[in-house]
């Protein structure tokens, strides 16, 4: 019986597609800033910085927001894995308590769409080169 492996179970295409996730996940949470940018003593938060080191040679690659006191309410993310949702340091504190600086916020969104296109760019091209070189082979 001949053991085949799936191309996308290649660690790298896993740590690729994990990637993917963790910026799907951060352009939430990132949203829920800016939504709240308005709401009285709302903190900003962030997701823990991705590390491909912490995820090659893993066997699970989900992401998701972490509740961390139970008085928090619980985002729309939460179920898709295990990424853990920090507040954000800022020295700016609106009158109204909020942390949350739209400028800031909107260059992040910015910078994780580019990345995510880069991650997904990475992706596609590898896909290709095996197909490429399956193809050339038979």
């Amino acid at each position: 019986m001949v053991n085949r492996m799936a191309v996308t179970d290649v660690p790298l295409f896993k740590a690729l597609k994990s990637k993917m996730q963790w910026h799907q996940t951060r352009q939430g949470v990132l949203a829920e800033n800016i939504a709240n940018s308005d709401t009285p003593g709302y903190e900003a938060r962030e997701l823990k910085k991705y590390s491909f080191a912490d995820h090659v040679g893993r066997e699970t690659y989900s992401l998701a927001t972490a509740t961390t006191k139970a008085g928090h309410i619980t985002g729309m993310l939460s179920g898709q894995g295990d990424a853990k949702v920090e507040k954000q340091d800022s020295f700016e504190v609106t009158p109204s308590g909020n942390s949350v600086n739209l400028e800031e916020e909107m260059m992040k969104l910015t910078q994780n769409q580019m990345d995510y296109q880069a991650a997904t760019t990475l992706y596609t091209k590898g896909l290709g080169l095996i197909r490429k070189a399956l193809s050339k082979s038979v």
